[in-house]
């Protein structure tokens, strides 16, 4: 469920951050929180599709 979760939040800094009333400390935080969202996003998925390619190999031999 944390990935779900990452991605929600970091729909909401996206949104927030379009928005442009924030200042310039807010924006810098988001933007920083959104990165570790989305950097911890990639690496599940690519954690997901090892998870897939491992599953497609034992199941192909």
């Amino acid at each position: 469920m944390e990935f779900e979760q990452n991605m929600a939040r970091l729909s909401e800094i996206v949104t927030k951050l379009e928005q442009g009333d924030l200042t310039l400390e807010e924006s810098v935080a988001l933007y920083e929180e959104g990165i570790k969202l989305s950097e911890a996003c990639s690496k599940a998925l690519e954690q997901a599709k090892l998870k897939v390619t491992i599953k497609q190999e034992e199941q192909g031999s």
